[in-house]
């Protein structure tokens, strides 16, 4: 079993940034991408990002182009995304995730997942 625990969200006014953290115990050699999912109230769970753990292959969603930066510090078993110029839209409980190899989007193709961090923008 993989534990992820995120950590870093919090309330913060639009144009800011924030960096999430995720950080990954127990079985860590058996996930090899992290991703990052997030939910806006009302609405659907999402993709976000996601990175190989082994590779330097990443892919965002449309959404997330420009201003979401994905990375990792597998020293610390640790995730990270970096958001800028934070929009009311990004509000939503933000969800680390991992799987064991290949990059995907799909909430179904990832079979750990973390309790979430919430994201509060202000306007």
């Amino acid at each position: 079993q993989v534990q992820l625990v995120e950590s870093g969200g919090g309330l913060v006014q639009a144009g800011g940034s924030l960096r999430l953290s995720c950080l990954a115990d127990g079985r860590t050699y058996s996930i090899n991408t992290m991703a990052w999912f997030r939910q806006a109230p009302g609405k659907e769970r999402e993709f976000v990002a996601a990175i190989s753990r082994t590779t330097d292959n990443k892919r965002y969603a449309d959404s997330a182009q420009g201003r979401f930066s994905i990375s990792r510090d597998n020293a610390k078993n640790a995730l990270y995304l970096q958001i800028h110029t934070l929009k009311s839209e990004d509000t939503g409980v933000y969800y680390c995730a991992a799987r064991e190899s290949g990059i995907f989007s799909g909430r179904d193709d990832y079979a750990y997942w973390g309790q979430g961090t919430q994201v509060t923008v202000s306007s």
